[in-house]
C-alpha cells in the first residue's frame, strides 16, 4: 500500500481539479447539472482513482487504477475543448488547464509503465 499524498502526480491532479472547480464556478446556472458537473466529475476521478488504487494490494490493480485515472484524464481534456468551443471558457483558462492535464497524463503513462516494467 502506498501513500497517495506522496505521488507528485496525485499532487497535481489534485491542484488541477481546485482549479477546474475555480474555472468552471463562473458557468451559467444551467449548465449546473450538465457541463459543469461532468467536467468537475472527470477532473476529481482522476486523483481520486490514484488514491484508491495506492490503497489496493499489489501493482496490477494498482496500474488498474492509473488506467481509470488516464481515461478520466483523457475525458477531461475533451471537456475543457468542448468548453472552450462553447465560449465558456476563455482561452488562457483552456490553454493552462489543458497544460496540466497533458503533464498529468505524461506522469501517469510513466507510473504505469514503470510499474509494468517492476511486474
Amino acid at each position: 500500500m502506498k501513500n497517495f499524498r506522496e505521488l507528485k502526480v496525485w499532487e497535481k491532479s489534485h491542484e488541477l481539479t481546485l482549479a477546474v472547480y475555480k474555472a468552471t464556478s463562473s458557468f451559467p446556472k444551467n449548465e449546473l447539472f450538465g457541463l459543469t458537473s461532468q467536467i468537475r466529475r472527470s477532473c476529481a476521478s482522476i486523483p481520486a482513482n490514484i488514491a484508491e488504487g495506492c490503497g489496493r494490494k499489489g501493482e496490477a490493480e494498482l496500474s488498474r487504477f492509473f488506467q481509470i485515472a488516464m481515461g478520466s484524464a483523457c475525458e477531461l481534456e475533451y471537456h475543457l475543448l468542448l468548453t472552450h468551443d462553447l465560449e465558456l471558457l476563455s482561452h488562457s483558462d483552456f490553454q493552462c488547464l489543458t497544460e496540466k492535464v497533458i503533464e498529468i497524463k505524461r506522469m501517469i503513462t510513466s507510473f504505469i509503465k514503470k510499474l509494468n516494467a517492476d511486474s
